[in-house]
């Protein structure tokens, strides 16, 4: 059977993002194809996509199938499910790791001006969007927060480098924010993040 077609019918069924790597692994030992063939049929997949309603994506984890983003106020009324209301104190909680990572509670509550909640940083932990990458080392060795790949999947990112400007992101979760209050001008710069003096050196530990 032609690769591209069992690429396809893998990314279709599958329930989360497949690397090249696991679509090898599709595959009986010593009947892999190379990498180079894999990359290929994605390509020539993406391009058949195009111009239709599902788009064939690459985030952190691999590649997926997902309805593009204009049809999503359409699509979404299928699912009874709606998204969770966050807090404007888990919104900026989450900003702040996301633009200033690796960032220790501490670090996060002396730009916010105010203590993090516990609660907080659980559900962030819980919804799998941050994780602990290493201790600073100065008394207590608290721990440094960063994302993660469930983090970007989410957020539809390759990587960091594709972090938007601060105000576009927190624009995609504003619908589900319990206040629509300004982040503290301290806070944060709202200047593309891919610039070096707002970047951070350390990235999100590979899972």
């Amino acid at each position: 059977m032609e690769l591209k077609a069992i690429v396809e019918a893998a990314l279709f069924v599958a329930q989360k993002p497949l690397g090249i790597a696991e679509l090898q692994a599709l595959f009986p030992a010593g009947e892999e194809p190379q990498a180079s063939a894999i990359r290929i049929a994605l390509d020539e997949l993406t391009e058949e996509y195009r111009s239709r309603p599902i788009e064939l994506k690459e985030v952190a984890s691999g590649f997926r199938f997902q309805v593009r983003e204009g049809l999503s106020p359409w699509i979404s009324r299928l699912f009874e499910e709606r998204p969770g209301r966050y807090s404007k104190a888990f919104l900026e909680t989450l900003a702040i790791i996301a633009y200033r990572q690796p960032v220790t509670r501490g670090e996060i509550e002396d730009i916010r001006g105010v203590a993090v909640s516990t609660q907080i940083i659980r559900s962030l932990q819980e919804r799998d969007w941050i994780q602990v990458v290493g201790h600073k080392e100065v008394p207590g060795r608290p721990a440094l927060f960063a994302t993660n790949r469930e983090f970007l999947d989410y957020f539809n990112l390759k990587s960091l480098d594709e972090l938007p400007p601060l105000q576009t992101f927190i624009d995609r979760l504003a619908p589900v924010v319990e206040a629509d209050l300004p982040l503290p001008e301290t806070a944060l710069s709202e200047n593309d993040p891919s610039e070096t003096s707002e970047r951070p050196e350390q990235r999100p530990t590979e899972p």
